[in-house]
């Protein structure tokens, strides 16, 4: 059984690369190959994937990859074979399903197979532009994407332009002409997020005083774009994967489900992958909505697109775009950029505000901190951008100053930084590494 997954990441592929089974709860978690013949798994160190758990039966169950999934028969097990709280006596399950046996959570990862997508001769999609090689990696992907109704997923730091290009993928497809909505699973409220997605019936709780469809109603024939999935909470993922899989949701509080057609464009700024790995996301649900998976660079690693992204900055807003000056975009190319492409329209935009009009660009006042901060450099905490972004962007500034300056204070010693920080040192490694900081002594 194989995934092809088309994504534009960069880093190696597995393709060719057999089956696996991921035992979580490790770190990192252990992976062991599943042949075509299958696996047994269980305590007795003789089985082909044995088991350190007192509450696993010697020959616990056996694991085969089929065509449509895997088969899991259980052995007559004394604590069982779960999938999702169900206990399985023979059942098959879908690519990146999460087994529980006695107290162990295994995962079962298909065969996978990269496809090589050409980059794109165009400079453009939609509102994205750019000819960097990597956004017309991201545009070949886009282009090949707009033609099936394949769900896509888009990955990338906020400001990178997700939503732009889950437009541009519904205005390209065969359902323009339908409704394209938006849904973000980030700004609903943990108690009415399942009425928002699935719709709710008058009376199915306190305040429902009236039928109410939900995302996917509103989005039957056209497309519905879940921003921010990653902070879809972990009850509600079988439900959507049901959906998906299915085409149907039940209503809270309707007795009958309802068939809709809706094409599924996502978004998330967070690693999936690893959330998959930690047991925040479910990895079937992750393999359905990424059969085509794309990464927008943040704009620090395409800077030679900077020039063309001003240039259209400045004809919206209506100022000369003839002739920019070399020094200013020199100056904007040396900017690390946190908020990506939109901290640098929202530069452009306040230096054309700023200034007179025909101000030349060479003479209009770039204020690069005033764009993301105060005078200390550090984040201006404003109500100007959605929450979730403005948060994200306040918690990687302090954990980065609040780590350069822990491993000054344990002069680059990591187990005398994690005590004075209370931290675990695997936590602390994991920090460095989001922040992009190196390892010093004692790692």
């Amino acid at each position: 059984m194989r995934v092809t997954r088309v994504t534009n990441r960069l880093e190696p592929q597995a393709a060719g690369q057999r089956c696996r089974l991921r035992v979580l709860g490790a770190d990192p978690p252990r992976e062991v190959g599943i042949p075509a013949v299958g696996v047994v798994v269980g305590a007795d160190p003789s089985v082909d994937v044995p088991l350190d758990d007192p509450a696993v039966s010697r020959r616990h169950c056996t694991i085969r990859p089929v065509a449509d999934g895997f088969e899991v028969v259980d052995l007559g097990s004394r604590n069982g074979t779960y999938l999702d709280g169900a206990a399985l006596t023979r059942a098959t399950v879908p690519p990146g399903a999460t087994l529980r046996l006695g107290a162990t959570l295994v995962q079962l990862l298909p065969e996978e197979a990269a496809v090589d997508v050409p980059e794109s001769a165009a400079t453009s999609f939609g509102a994205l532009i750019g000819s960097s090689p990597a956004m017309r990696r991201v545009f070949g992907l886009l282009e090949r994407a707009s033609g099936s109704d394949a769900p896509v997923l888009l990955l990338g730091e906020s400001g990178t332009g997700k939503e732009l290009a889950a437009r541009a993928v519904h205005e390209r497809s065969r359902r323009r002409d339908g409704p394209f909505v938006v849904f973000d699973c980030g700004a609903s409220s943990e108690t009415l997020i399942e009425s928002d997605l699935f719709g709710h019936r008058k009376g199915a709780f306190t305040g429902a005083v009236a039928d109410r469809p939900g995302a996917f109603a509103q989005a039957d024939g056209g497309t519905l774009f879940l921003d921010e999935l990653g902070d879809l909470p972990l009850a509600l993922q079988p439900k959507l994967l049901r959906l998906l899989e299915a085409g149907e949701v039940t209503p809270l509080g309707a007795a009958r489900s309802e068939r809709h057609d809706v094409r599924i464009v996502a978004a998330t700024h967070r690693d999936l992958w690893a959330e998959v790995g930690r047991g925040a996301f479910r990895g079937d649900l992750y393999y359905r909505v990424a059969v085509v998976e794309v990464h927008l660079p943040p704009l620090r690693r395409r800077t030679s697109d900077i020039p063309d992204l001003v240039r259209r900055f400045l004809e919206q807003f209506g100022a000369p775009a003839a002739d920019l000056d070399p020094a200013a975009l020199a100056r904007l190319a040396a900017y690390a950029w946190p908020g990506n492409v939109r901290e640098l329209r929202n530069v452009i935009a306040r230096a054309v505000a700023l200034s007179p009009p025909g101000t030349p660009f060479g003479r209009m006042p770039l204020l690069l901190r005033g764009a993301a901060g105060d005078e200390s450099g550090r984040p201006k905490v404003e109500a100007t951008r959605p929450f979730h972004e403005m948060k994200d962007e306040v918690v990687r500034r302090f954990e980065r100053e609040y780590l350069e300056d822990l491993l000054r204070r344990a002069d680059g010693n990591l187990a005398e930084a994690a005590r004075r920080a209370g931290l675990e040192r695997k936590f602390l490694y994991r920090l460095l590494e989001r922040s992009g900081l190196p390892r010093a002594r004692g790692s």
